[in-house]
């Protein structure tokens, strides 16, 4: 089986690494010249619009996925023409644009911080008024890793703020007073078949993940489920999808989705039974589900920016390298360490070499 990939990222990369022992071939479409995931596939160099590329795409493959939300939905509408896709355009369209998810959360009584559609600065003025400060205005579409967003905490932050984001199309959140922020990756298949893995705790910097540890027996674990389940069933969602959520007053608050595979799940290789990335592709062709099961004690940390020398990170007992064959840059995840280790204890000693590492 041929899979086409549109992105070539490091998510593509590893979706290949976990296709290839199943007997996959994968291409990917992408217009970077160094996209990371090439050498494990063909490349197809195209803007996600070229339609003469995407028709080539589908005339290669069996059937399509993708790598990340910022691939415009009306790419794989078009492909779906021609060949299977999944996700669906209709399930893109919505996880993309951060008004239509909420307002799926609202509609399927998920709940969510307050919020508001910015079409103007006036339409942010009355909104703060009404939401409160603070808040976060952030792009509805195409913001990542705390890009495309601004904290709000006073009214000199909101003044021209609508223009400092470009004059886009913005959603405005009030401000969450949680204790922690989880997330939820589910596969669902084409039959309907779902399973979830644990809960993962996750810590982030400047609004880029660092760190993802997986729990063990999360008392929030089945109204995770619960509203993930509402999320799949509503889309008829086909593939891995991430949930992320804020932990508050005992319960939980919708972030936001991602339906792709997700940085959060990245633990799963090696601490799970079947990783989110083998269940991707086995949900997207048709496969039987792997088992979500925890093996060990598990957790990700990204690095971001550089990897440190890898002699050092592999001499860490537990310890598993994932380098993404990126050039290094400031702000761009370049790799990251899984950790699977017998016990909690273990497991923190291990989180804390790494991390000496990271700070150098």
């Amino acid at each position: 089986m041929k899979i086409g990939v549109i992105g070539g990222g490091q998510l593509g990369r590893m979706l290949a690494l976990a296709g290839t022992p199943l007997g996959m071939n994968f291409a990917f479409l992408d217009p970077a010249p160094d996209a990371c995931a090439a050498p494990l596939g063909e490349h197809l160099r195209a803007d996600y619009g070229d339609q003469n590329h995407l028709r080539q795409l589908a005339d290669e493959v069996d059937l399509v996925t993708f790598e990340f939300e910022s691939v415009p939905a009306e790419t794989v509408a078009f492909l779906s023409q021609f060949v299977p896709v999944y996700p669906s355009a209709e399930a893109l369209r919505i996880a993309r644009d951060r008004w239509f998810e909420k307002s799926m959360f609202k509609d399927l009584g998920i709940p969510t911080p307050a919020f508001a559609d910015i079409q103007s600065q006036a339409d942010l003025d009355n909104a703060v008024a009404s939401i409160g400060l603070p808040a976060v205005l952030k792009t509805r579409t195409l913001g990542y890793d705390g890009k495309g967003q601004k904290v709000l905490r006073s009214q000199a932050d909101v003044v021209d703020t609508f223009a400092e984001l470009g004059s886009v199309p913005c959603l405005l959140e009030g401000f969450v007073p949680f204790s922690g922020e989880v997330s939820l990756v589910a596969v669902r298949a084409r039959d309907g078949e779902t399973r979830f893995y644990p809960l993962v705790h996750n810590t982030h910097e400047s609004g880029i993940l660092r760190l993802s540890v997986a729990s063990s027996e999360h008392p929030l674990q089945a109204l995770a489920e619960d509203y993930a389940g509402r999320v799949l069933e509503k889309l008829d969602y086909v593939g891995v999808l991430a949930f992320e959520f804020f932990e508050v007053d005992g319960g939980l608050k919708a972030n936001e989705i991602a339906p792709r595979v997700h940085n959060s799940g990245h633990w799963t290789i090696e601490g799970a039974e079947c990783s989110q990335f083998e269940n991707h592709l086995r949900a997207v062709a048709g496969l039987p589900l792997g088992s979500t099961r925890k093996v060990g004690e598990s957790a990700m940390l990204n690095f971001i920016g550089e990897v440190p020398a890898v002699d050092k990170v592999v001499a860490i007992d537990d310890c598993h390298l994932h380098h993404y064959g990126k050039a290094f840059k400031v702000g761009r995840k370049v790799g990251h360490a899984t950790l699977r280790c017998a016990d909690t204890a273990t497991l923190e000693q291990k989180i804390q070499q790494v991390e000496a590492l990271i700070a150098g």
